[in-house]
C-alpha cells in the first residue's frame, strides 16, 4: 500500500480522466455481458419456437412482445440481430475511447515519473549516487518508470474491470438460476489458494529478474564505455564470457517465472474445464426437469466460463502487479534518498566577489579522515596552487568548496557567510570548475563549450577556445565548431578534451576558476600558454589549481603542499624552494626529468 500511495502522488492529477475511462469501461463491459442473453433468445425463440412467458428474455422481454415479430420469424431474428449489433458497436466504441484515454494517461504519467527521477538524480550528491552502479540507475530511471506507470494506467484499471465483470457475471448467473452459483462457490477456495500462492512466489521471482536485469545492464554499459580498454588488452573473450554469464542468469530468472506460470495455468485450466463440464451437466438436468430452456444453457455456460476467465485475468493482473510493485518500490526508495549535502533552495544570498576562507576544516569518509584541520584564506583575485602526493586530499578539498561533499568539522565561509547559507545553485554559479575526469557530451564542440550559456554569441565561443589553446585544432576539423565529438569525447585526444573543458570554464566566466589537475594531458608549452591567458585575461578572478606537475603552480600567490590530508608546507614558490622541503625536492626532480626528455627528443 505504501508503494501505491507513493505512486498516487504523481497519478492524482490524472484522476478525473481515469474515472471517466473506468466509467466508459464499465458501460462497455455491461454491454458485452448482455450479448449471451440475446444469443439465448436467438436459440429459444428463433431457431426453436419457444413458449413466451412473463419472465422470458429477462431485460430483453420487450423483444418478445410481438411488436418486433413473432417467435420463429425472420422479423424477430432481425430485431435480435439489430440489438446484438447495437450492443457490440457500443462496446467497441466505448472500449476504443477508454483505451485512448488510458494510453494518454500512461504517457503523461511516464513523463512525470521520468522527470521526477531525473530531477532527483540531479539533486543527489555524488556520494549518494555512488551507492548505485550505472546499471541500477538505468533500471530506475528507464525500466522502472515504464513498469510503474503500467500499474496505474493499465493494471489497476484492468483489475477493476475484471472485478466488475465478476460481480456482474455472478448477478446474471443468479438471475438465470441459482443452481449455477454452486460451481463458482465450490471452486473459489481452490482458486483463491492458487492465486495467493502464485502471487507470493511471483513477487520473489520478479525481485530476482529485476536484479539480473540490472546486472546485465551494468555489464553492457561498462563494455560500451570501456571498449577501447578491452580491445587494447585483447580481453574480448573474457568480456564475452562475463556477458554470457549475466545473460544466462537473466534467462534462468525468467525461465523460473515461466515455469511457475505454466504450473499455475495447468492448475487453472483443469479447474476451468471442470467448471464448464459441471455447467453443462447442471443445465442439462434443469432442461430435462423443464426448469430451464436450451438458450439459457448457452447463456449460463458462457457466463460461468466468463467468470472463470476473469479469475484468470485477475490472476494475470496480480501477477503483473508484482513486477510493477517491485519497480515502484525501487522508485520510492530512490526518491526517498536523502542527499548528504542538504540545502535551503529558497536562500537568496549571492556574492559576485567571493572571499573564501577555510577554518579548521576536516572531512571524514567511510570512517577515514581525508582532510585534517585545513586553514586557508583565499581573498578574491588570489591565485592558489595546491600540490601533493596522490591521495593527499587535493580533489576532496576542492569539492568541499562547491559542496560536492560536506565537511565533517570546521567552517567554510564566503565573504563572512557560511557556505550552507547559499543555495547550491547560487554557490556553484561562483565557480568555473574543470574536473580531473573530463566529460564531453555527445554533441558539437560549440555546444560543449557553450554548455553553461547556450544562447551565447558565437564569437564568445571562439574567444574562449582561443584562450584555452583549442582554436587551432578545432579549425583544422572538417566541421570546425560543428564537429560532433561523440559520447565521452571519443574521437579526439585527451589533451584536446581538456582544452575544450577549459574553454567551457572560460566561457562561464565565474568569479572563481577551479582547475583540478585539468592540464595533465597538455604539453608543457601549451599548459604555459593556457595559464598565461588566465593570468592576463582573467587577472581579477580567483584561481585555484591542483596539479601533479609542479611547474603549473610556480606563478601562484601561494602554494600549498599536502600530504595525508594535511598542509605540510605553504608559501610562495621562492619561499618553498628556499625551505628545501618536499616541494623543492619534487620540483627539482621533475625539472631534471623534463630536461632529460627534451635532451632525448633533440638527440633523436
Amino acid at each position: 500500500m505504501e508503494t501505491l500511495r507513493f505512486g498516487y502522488r504523481y497519478f492524482k492529477r490524472n484522476m478525473p480522466m481515469a474515472i471517466l475511462a473506468e466509467a466508459l469501461s464499465f458501460l462497455g463491459i455491461f454491454a458485452e455481458l448482455l450479448l449471451p442473453l440475446l444469443s439465448g433468445l436467438l436459440i429459444d425463440f428463433v431457431i426453436r419456437k419457444g413458449e413466451v412467458k412473463e419472465d422470458s428474455g429477462g431485460i430483453f422481454h420487450f423483444l418478445l412482445s410481438g411488436r418486433f415479430g413473432e417467435p420463429h420469424t425472420m422479423r424477430l431474428f432481425f430485431a435480435i440481430a439489430t440489438a446484438f449489433g447495437i450492443l457490440m458497436l457500443l462496446r467497441i466504441v466505448l472500449i476504443y475511447i477508454r483505451d485512448l484515454i488510458q494510453e494518454w494517461i500512461g504517457l503523461r504519467l511516464e513523463t512525470d515519473l521520468r522527470y521526477m527521477t531525473y530531477g532527483k538524480l540531479m539533486d543527489l550528491d555524488s556520494a549518494t549516487i555512488a551507492e548505485y552502479n550505472s546499471g541500477e540507475l538505468l533500471q530506475v530511471l528507464n525500466s522502472d518508470t515504464i513498469m510503474f506507470k503500467e500499474l496505474f494506467s493499465h493494471r489497476i484499471p484492468y483489475l477493476g474491470d475484471s472485478v466488475f465483470m465478476l460481480a456482474m457475471t455472478l448477478t446474471l448467473i443468479a438471475g438465470i438460476n441459482l443452481s449455477f452459483l454452486v460451481i463458482p462457490i465450490l471452486l473459489m477456495p481452490f482458486l483463491v489458494r492458487s492465486v495467493l500462492n502464485f502471487k507470493r512466489r511471483a513477487r520473489e521471482n520478479f525481485k530476482g529478474i529485476r536484479q539480473k536485469s540490472s546486472e546485465m545492464n551494468l555489464t553492457t554499459q561498462e563494455n560500451i564505455a570501456a571498449v577501447r580498454i578491452v580491445r587494447s588488452f585483447h580481453n574480448e573473450e573474457l568480456e564475452k564470457e562475463k556477458f554470457r554469464n549475466a545473460n544466462t542468469s537473466f534467462l534462468d530468472a525468467r525461465m523460473k517465472q515461466i515455469w511457475l506460470s505454466s504450473k499455475f495455468d495447468l492448475t487453472f485450466n483443469t479447474i476451468r474445464q471442470i467448471a464448464y463440464i459441471s455447467t453443462i451437466v447442471i443445465g442439462a438436468l434443469l432442461v430435462m426437469q423443464g426448469r430451464l430452456t436450451v438458450g439459457y444453457i448457452l447463456s449460463s455456460s458462457t457466463y460461468v466460463m466468463r467468470f472463470m476467465n476473469n479469475i484468470t485475468n485477475v490472476n494475470n493482473h496480480i501477477f503483473n502487479m508484482q513486477q510493477q510493485t517491485i519497480a515502484g518500490l525501487a522508485l520510492k526508495r530512490f526518491m526517498e534518498k536523502e542527499s548528504k549535502v542538504p540545502e535551503d533552495k529558497a536562500a537568496k544570498l549571492r556574492c559576485d566577489t567571493p572571499d573564501i576562507e577555510l577554518r579548521d576544516v576536516s572531512v571524514e569518509m567511510d570512517g577515514q579522515e581525508i582532510l585534517k584541520h585545513i586553514n586557508i584564506s583565499i581573498p578574491y583575485g588570489k591565485k592558489l596552487g595546491i600540490v601533493g602526493e596522490t591521495g593527499s586530499g587535493k580533489s576532496v578539498l576542492l569539492k568541499t568548496l562547491v559542496r560536492f561533499c560536506d565537511i565533517t568539522s570546521g567552517q567554510i565561509t564566503i565573504s563572512g557567510h557560511d557556505i550552507r547559507e547559499f543555495s547550491l545553485d547560487n554557490l556553484r554559479k561562483m565557480y568555473s570548475y574543470v574536473f580531473q575526469d573530463v566529460f564531453l557530451f555527445s554533441n558539437t564542440i560549440e555546444s560543449n563549450i557553450a554548455f553553461s550559456r547556450a544562447d551565447i554569441d558565437e564569437r564568445m565561443v571562439t574567444r574562449a577556445a582561443t584562450d584555452a589553446e583549442a582554436a587551432r585544432f578545432i579549425d583544422a576539423l572538417p566541421e570546425r565548431y560543428k564537429t560532433i565529438v561523440g559520447e565521452r569525447g571519443l574521437g579526439i585526444s585527451g589533451g584536446q578534451k581538456q582544452r575544450i573543458s577549459i574553454a567551457r570554464a572560460f566561457l562561464k566566466n565565474a568569479p572563481v576558476f577551479v582547475l583540478d589537475d585539468s592540464t595533465s594531458a597538455l604539453d608543457v608549452n601549451t599548459e604555459h600558454v593556457v595559464l598565461r591567458n588566465i593570468y592576463e585575461h582573467f587577472a581579477e578572478k580567483t584561481l585555484i589549481i591542483t596539479a601533479h606537475r609542479f611547474s603549473s603552480v610556480v606563478n601562484c600567490d601561494e602554494i600549498l603542499y599536502m600530504k595525508d590530508g594535511m598542509i605540510t608546507e605553504r608559501g610562495t614558490f621562492r619561499e618553498l624552494m628556499e625551505l628545501g622541503g618536499s616541494f623543492a625536492h619534487i620540483y627539482r626532480v621533475q625539472q631534471e626529468q623534463q630536461a632529460d626528455e627534451v635532451h632525448l627528443v633533440s638527440s633523436e
